[in-house]
């Protein structure tokens, strides 16, 4: 980027925040004298300009806070919850004897030990993740919900029954409707 240019942040290109005055090029001399380069006028009073570029940058960055703060949520866990953590995917380093795609995103089950400061958890690591510190930071953890999510389907009817013959059984079966599905969903079960 040619430092002749405006950046939106601070409102001036950074040759002119830098030294005080507009960039000289070959077209700015020809347009004015040597003369009207040199006012005093020109070139502005050092502290001013800092100030200046230091309230604009200021105001760049509150501007761009607001537009990262809409999609934030602050993340709190409690001791005892169970956590997976976060394993950063790089390519071509081999983790947990897998390469690539296939390296997993999350490792582990691990229980919260105890709270550091406001966003930082102790986990308790297993032996083989000595190596690892076991302090992280709750952007590298992701909560497990529990391991037993499980849920039952209820039988609204029976559709129809018949009666399945092997080698040397009979096997009686059921056409069952379940309960927030279609008669076409059904499925065949054992009486």
């Amino acid at each position: 980027m040619p430092s002749s240019l405006i950046t939106i942040a601070i409102k001036l290109s950074p040759f002119e925040a830098l030294y005080g005055r507009r960039c000289r090029t070959p077209l700015f001399w020809n347009q004015t004298g040597e003369k009207q380069v040199f006012r005093p006028d020109l070139i502005r009073d050092p502290e001013q300009q800092i100030k200046m570029v230091r309230e604009n940058l200021r105001v760049a960055q509150s501007r761009q806070k607001s537009y990262a703060d809409v999609r934030r949520r602050d993340l709190t866990f409690k001791v005892d919850d169970f956590m997976y953590l976060k394993v950063s995917p790089m390519r071509g380093i081999r983790r947990f004897n897998m390469k690539g795609k296939l390296a997993p995103r999350y490792i582990g089950l691990f229980k919260i030990v105890e709270r550091k400061g406001e966003v930082a958890y102790k986990l308790e690591l297993p032996s083989n993740l000595s190596g690892i510190h076991n302090v992280f930071h709750v952007s590298q953890l992701k909560k497990c919900l529990r391991e037993d999510l499980t849920y039952t389907e209820h039988p609204v009817k029976i559709l129809e029954t018949s009666e399945r013959v092997t080698r040397n059984r009979r096997v009686k079966m059921c056409r069952v409707q379940w309960k927030h599905h279609t008669e076409d969903e059904a499925t065949w079960e054992r009486e």
